[in-house]
């Protein structure tokens, strides 16, 4: 096996512009962008990308005209990874890089967002599945000629698309509700 380089200089990230969603918490948030049954507003949300100070105009003026862009973010909130999880919709456990778990030996995510508006120092954009603050590392316009490859196979998710129906991505879960009280707990022995 390759003795890996040492990358402690090679690499250094460090956020270009910041989320502000509507999503506080990773249960409010859909799974992914375009998935949004079981939102509260079962609709594409809009958010705003806000760029660091000082980040240049020039560098992102040339998005306008865009019908969408690819955000490579940070999963701020990740707890580290294992090498299996749990898809939501993928029955047992999956290799964690056959997944799109934020969880990964790298926390870092990609999304293709619907650019509303360019303007100065943000981005509107719509079909966020991203929480309030995320990190935004770098963006890249969405070429469909270059990025779109509609008969492509998707691994277990073909299978699962088989006997679930095609698109049966789960939208958010639900908070779970306090266990309703019984009036019985609270009467104490005589």
């Amino acid at each position: 096996m390759p003795t890996p380089p040492d990358t402690s200089s090679m690499l250094s990230c460090q956020p270009i512009a910041f989320v502000r969603s509507p999503y506080a918490r990773r249960i409010d948030a859909p799974h992914q962008s375009t998935v949004v049954a079981g939102t509260e507003t079962a609709a594409a949300a809009e958010a705003t990308i806000e760029f660091v100070a000082d980040f240049p105009v020039a560098a992102y003026r040339d998005l306008a005209g865009f019908e969408r862009i690819w955000l490579v973010f940070a999963f701020h909130r990740s707890e580290g990874w294992k090498a299996e999880v749990r898809p939501p919709r993928g029955g047992g456990k999956r290799s964690v890089l056959a997944t799109r778990s934020p969880h990964r030996p790298n926390a870092i995510g990609l999304s293709a967002v619907e650019l509303v508006a360019v303007a100065d120092d943000q981005l509107q954009v719509r079909g966020i599945d991203l929480l309030d603050g995320t990190p935004i590392l770098d963006i890249k316009p969405y070429v469909p000629y270059a990025d779109a490859f509609p008969g492509a196979r998707a691994g277990w998710i073909d299978t699962i698309d088989a006997s679930q129906g095609r698109h049966s991505a789960p939208g958010p879960r639900k908070p779970r509700q306090p266990r309703a009280r019984d009036p019985k707990d609270d009467l104490s022995e005589s």
